[in-house]
């Protein structure tokens, strides 16, 4: 890992960059080392009671109240406010969290009017052998085509996904995600996309998404995460 990392404006992560950010890549090399390890019985059962031991000391300090997954980023012209959007508003996204440690993470870039995402998969995300999980395909085409999205200045929550698998990703190899907006009639948007690997599309891609303003968004997404009711809030 960079000693330089970025400053973040997420409220979570914001003064714990460096240790957060280690944080993350060694339990993302963790991940795979537990999925390529041929350790014996007696090393894992004395690494498994350390782990235990470290997840009781971070297990101390979770808040009772979830942090926010997502925040709106700073006002910005595009298209910078799009890539904060993606990259500094959704630290903890599963396909490119810098601070969520099951995602690689997958690196987006603009070229308007493209959304390109990079990522070379590993291990964990392996599916057929040497090939990559059409499930880690599909969600990675779900942020990259939402990037696209950004860019036009409509993005919302994802109505339908559709995957065409031409010929299989390849695990240890670069992979050039693409996408861009093909209508947009205010109500919904449509993107397509695909994968290319070595110069061969592997992959194509379409999704079609509501368009929604991001705050009804975030409103929507902080209601979901609030802890459940007591019965005896009603007394």
């Amino acid at each position: 890992m960079s000693d330089e990392v970025p400053e973040s404006f997420h409220p979570a992560i914001a003064g714990r960059e460096r240790p957060m950010a280690e944080l993350t890549d060694t339990v993302r090399r963790l991940v795979d080392l537990v999925v390529t390890n041929t350790a014996p019985p007696d090393v894992l059962d004395t690494v498994v009671a350390q782990l235990r031991a470290t997840a009781d000391v971070l297990g101390s300090h979770v808040p009772a109240h979830p942090v926010p997954r997502f925040i709106d980023p700073p006002e910005g012209p595009e298209p910078q406010s799009a890539r904060a959007s993606m990259d500094g508003a959704m630290p903890y996204d599963p396909v490119v969290g810098r601070y969520n440690p099951i995602a690689l993470p997958v690196v987006i870039s603009l070229q308007p009017p493209l959304a390109i995402g990079t990522a070379v998969f590993t291990t964990p995300y392996e599916g057929g052998p040497g090939w990559v999980h059409g499930a880690a395909l599909a969600a990675t085409f779900d942020i990259v085509l939402t990037a696209a999205n950004h860019l036009s200045g409509s993005a919302g929550p994802t109505v339908w996904l559709t995957i065409r698998f031409r010929r299989p990703t390849l695990i240890g190899v670069e992979a050039r995600f693409e996408a861009e907006v093909v209508s947009n009639d205010g109500r919904r948007v449509t993107s397509k996309g695909r994968l290319v690997q070595d110069g061969v599309v592997c992959v194509e891609a379409e999704g079609e998404f509501a368009v929604l303003d991001p705050k009804r968004i975030r409103k929507v997404a902080e209601r979901s995460r609030r802890p459940p009711r007591s019965p005896d809030d009603d007394s």
